[in-house]
């Protein structure tokens, strides 16, 4: 990788001191995140350490300086046990920033990081090294895994080296969240995800807990539109036996809501337990809807429900 160094800001040979951010497997305990405390002085953007090359097991990473740094693979969470303890270049960990660890950038850097599962993109500062393990290319801090609506485990995700604005550099060293980015377009996130999907498994987690809708997620962020008038699924009522108890009438009706149409079953089934939907097959998608209900008024309830819950896009659609 090329090293660019600007004004003499950047000091290479530095040494650092590696923190332990990532565990073997990576996978990390959810807690609730503190407030932010107060920006002190040992958060700035300078001096900007690159550092001496060092060794994860038998694999040898060197940090430079790559402006153009963009890769794809494996984020997990770091946190609240490395509280209060230095990080590699001097600051101090505090879980409820929105900071992060890497292998090789410069520290700090400040990198926009996609989740591929959803599309969702966040500005993270880069101010420690990590994750300790050579599966894995960043180690969220708990706010940034929030923010960005990941669970626990390990999550594909896309890391790009950006250049904010100074004031969106200042926000992150005062501890407080910049405002989401822009959704990635389908067909990024398309190419994105074929070359997330070439990525060996990671140790340890050879099948990743799938995505789950977090207290901060934006429910349905990865819904595509399925088009198409819609058939409720009828069945007829068997009338109970004496030995056994009745079954409950199915519900009839031409309205329906859907709450949206996901890619994998897991995040059809996340997205349906909080509005009470069901999920079926459409195709290579998982729709979740709500009904069917008789009248359009009970309808539109289910429909203000589902967005009160985060499920901005979700639509009422009639049997015709």
């Amino acid at each position: 990788m090329k090293s660019i160094v600007r004004d003499g800001c950047l000091i290479a040979g530095a040494a650092l001191m590696l923190s332990g951010c990532g565990g073997v497997d990576g996978a990390r305990s959810a807690r609730s995140v503190p407030s932010p405390v107060a920006a002190s002085q040992d958060v700035s953007d300078v001096p900007v350490i690159v550092g001496d090359s060092y060794k994860v097991g038998d694999v040898t990473y060197t940090p430079a300086d790559v402006i153009d740094y963009d890769d794809v693979g494996y984020a997990s969470w770091y946190g609240d046990e490395a509280a209060g303890k230095a990080t590699a270049n001097g600051e101090t960990f505090d879980p409820a920033r929105i900071s992060a660890a890497h292998k090789t950038l410069p520290l700090p850097s400040y990198v926009e990081v996609t989740a591929l599962d959803t599309g969702r993109t966040i500005l993270v500062r880069v101010n420690d090294r990590g994750p300790m393990a050579n599966n894995q290319l960043i180690a969220l801090s708990p706010a940034a895994a929030m923010q960005l609506g990941l669970e626990r485990g390990l999550t594909a995700v896309r890391v790009r080296r950006t250049n904010p604005p100074a004031a969106e550099r200042a926000q992150l060293r005062a501890g407080k969240a910049v405002p989401e980015r822009l959704a990635t377009p389908a067909s990024l996130l398309a190419i994105l995800r074929t070359k997330a999907s070439a990525l060996p498994a990671p140790k340890g987690a050879s099948e990743p807990a799938p995505p789950v809708a977090s207290s901060k997620a934006k429910p349905g962020d990865d819904r595509m539109a399925v088009q198409g008038n819609i058939t409720p699924a009828i069945t007829k009522q068997t009338p109970a036996k004496p030995a056994s108890p009745a079954k409950p009438a199915v519900a009839t009706g031409q309205y329906v809501v859907q709450v949206g149409a996901f890619s994998t079953e897991a995040r059809a089934r996340a997205a349906a337990k909080p509005v009470g939907g069901r999920v079926s097959r459409a195709g290579n998608l998982w729709r979740v809807r709500i009904g069917p209900f008789a009248s359009e008024a009970d309808a539109q309830g289910a429909l203000a429900t589902a967005r009160s819950k985060g499920f901005r896009d979700a639509v009422l659609l009639r049997d015709r």
